[in-house]
């Protein structure tokens, strides 16, 4: 007691910070610890944490989960169309981001973008008749993810698109995307005018048909390495893939200046994927998809395999639990707008491009990435911030791709749906900022967080799973 009596106490306060300020405004040291009770208070949530946290089933498929997604060696391994590739594409169906969702619930990007999708196949003549088309029920509509793929924003993809093909060398298994457009106009933010339609017919029979070839000279590219290299230069490869797709670019212009292609051609070519620093997006989501899929359906596992959003709901997908969404309202998006724009224009928080926040990219990654603040908000302080909070939802980090600010530590990933609620910590998520109105397209960036409503919901289907 009189050696506790001579020393300088400072005291940690946990809960209202009421609290402190009162001990800080008498003259004491005090440490606010920003604290919440786990499973938000809530007493039925909280014991079924409790009964699932070192449950005997959970933690071994956790680790056989966690292993498998990090075994995977996703290889970028050609081209093709969708029509032909992706396994139950009917002859008119368009695949859509986010759980399944009507077209007449859907936001007014998606519905902007599937009109542009039925004018680009000519399954009509004009917006009004697609528009027509598409509420008459004569067209299909499915989630990407039911059929291996993943696209981003509205995630729109017609049978006659192009997609990259991401192939599991230790494996074999495949996962898919549509090419990315670039920003502002563009189908997946919910514009259809003939600037796009146009980009799109040239993609498809020109940009298409010289990377098909390049890709099959080279027998594929290797994508852990070209992304692990990217973390290192700066990108998070979600907002920010300028080394990406610089790099993606370097493999690829070799093949393609060897290809034989007519020099105006070629120069197109170039100029299109040099131009676009997005152009690796979309192949960064692929790859994230790949890897995803093959911790998928581990009986007891609470690791977190998808998030996505359709602009109405946003839902996730577990290991251990099948097929089944959780869903819940789609968030606002806090950002930066381009002029003329500001949050009462913007749409809810839309895209299949979370997968990379799943995997341990985009907001999880962001302490490599610090310019990306200049899009999306924030300071770099905030970036590296949202990395380490990450951590204490994840089973733990990657073995390949380093984080360069956090001293190459692993990137956080493998979200555990036990600790999300056990924290009360919401996934982060970096993403564009489409118009609420279709036709109009991008009008910013900035941050968002997956709702805890959807971990709960997991939680309760967990506890039943493992029980039954």
């Amino acid at each position: 007691m009189p050696q506790l009596a001579s020393t300088s106490l400072g005291v940690i306060n946990v809960g209202l910070a009421q609290f402190a300020e009162a001990i800080a405004a008498a003259g004491g040291r005090v440490t606010q610890l920003d604290w919440s009770p786990p499973a938000l208070g809530d007493r039925t949530l909280g014991m079924a944490l409790a009964r699932l946290t070192r449950h005997e089933k959970v933690e071994p498929a956790n680790e056989k989960a966690f292993a498998a997604f990090l075994g995977v060696s996703p290889v970028l391994r050609g081209v093709g169309t969708a029509g032909e590739t992706l396994a139950n594409m009917g002859e008119r169906m368009l695949l859509h981001a986010g759980p399944p969702v009507a077209w007449h619930d859907m936001c007014g990007p998606m519905r902007g973008a599937i009109v542009g999708a039925i004018l680009y196949e000519r399954w009509a003549r004009d917006a009004k008749a697609a528009q027509k088309l598409a509420a008459s029920g004569k067209i299909a509509f499915s989630p990407c993810h039911h059929h291996g793929a993943v696209g981003p924003m509205a995630g729109i993809i017609s049978p006659s698109m192009p997609l990259w093909i991401v192939e599991n060398s230790a494996g074999g298994a495949r996962a898919y995307s549509n090419f990315n457009e670039g920003l502002g106009k563009a189908l997946r933010f919910g514009a259809y005018g003939p600037q796009v339609l146009a980009r799109l017919a040239w993609m498809q029979k020109s940009l298409a048909p010289a990377l098909g070839k390049a890709l099959a000279a080279l027998g594929g590219i290797e994508l852990k390495p070209l992304i692990a290299q990217a973390l290192i230069m700066g990108d998070e490869v979600h907002n920010r893939n300028a080394a990406a797709s610089s790099l993606l670019l370097r493999r690829l212009a070799p093949a393609l200046a060897r290809a034989r292609l007519p020099a105006e051609k070629l120069a197109q070519v170039l100029d299109f994927v040099a131009g676009n620093e997005h152009f690796f997006l979309n192949i960064s989501m692929a790859q994230a998809k790949l890897s995803l899929d093959a911790a998928h359906g581990v009986a007891g596992s609470s690791m977190v395999t998808a998030m996505s959003r359709n602009g109405v709901e946003f839902g996730i997908r577990v290991s251990g639990l099948g097929e089944r969404w959780f869903t819940a309202p789609a968030g606002a998006i806090d950002g930066l707008y381009f002029a003329g724009y500001g949050p009462a224009d913007a749409a809810l928080d839309l895209g299949d491009s979370s997968i990379t926040e799943t995997a341990g990219f985009g907001g999880f990654s962001m302490a490599a990435a610090p310019a990306i603040v200049k899009f999306v908000g924030g300071t770099p302080e905030d970036a590296t911030a949202n990395s380490l909070r990450m951590r204490h939802i994840t089973l733990g980090e990657s073995n390949v791709f380093q984080l360069p600010a956090l001293d190459f530590r692993g990137a956080p990933c493998g979200i555990d749906i036990r600790k999300v609620i056990d924290t009360g910590i919401e996934p982060v998520i970096n993403t564009g900022i489409a118009h609420h109105d279709a036709g109009i397209g991008q009008i910013g960036a900035g941050l968002t967080h997956a709702p805890l409503a959807c971990f709960t919901q997991a939680l309760a289907a967990l506890e039943i799973e493992v029980n039954a």
